[in-house]
This record gives structure tokens, sequence and C-alpha cells, in this order.
């Protein structure tokens, strides 16, 4: 394995979580309090999960984002 060509895939794979998600969530969360779903001061549990297809759930990370 070129441990250079891995690690440069891996950094470019989870850059494009970290941005796509943060894009998405934050679309989410606009509606959701525009719609009333949601109050300004929400506490929302989140999580994310990380599969290898083919190799199974390799990360599952939970957390909470704040709102106020």
């Amino acid at each position: 394995m070129d441990e250079e060509k891995f690690n440069m895939s891996l950094r470019k794979f989870l850059k494009t979580v970290g941005v796509t998600s943060q894009r998405e969530i934050e679309k989410r969360v606009n509606e959701a309090l525009e719609s009333g779903e949601i109050k300004s001061d929400a506490h929302l549990p989140v999580k994310a999960v990380v599969t290898l297809e083919g190799l199974g759930t390799v990360a599952e990370v939970n957390g909470e984002i704040v709102l106020e």
C-alpha cells in the first residue's frame, strides 16, 4: 500500500464529508426553524456513521448541535 496516496485520499474524503455535512445540517436546521419545527434554543442530537462498503461500519460519532 502506498501510504502517501492512502492518506491523501482519506483526507480528501473526510474534507468532502465535513463540507457536505455542514451544508446539509445548516440547510435542514434553517428549514426547521422557519417552519417552527424547532425553536432557536434547540439542542439537537447528531450522529455520523462512516461505512467502508464491503467492510462495514468503521466509526460512529455522536454529539450535539446547540443553536443558542
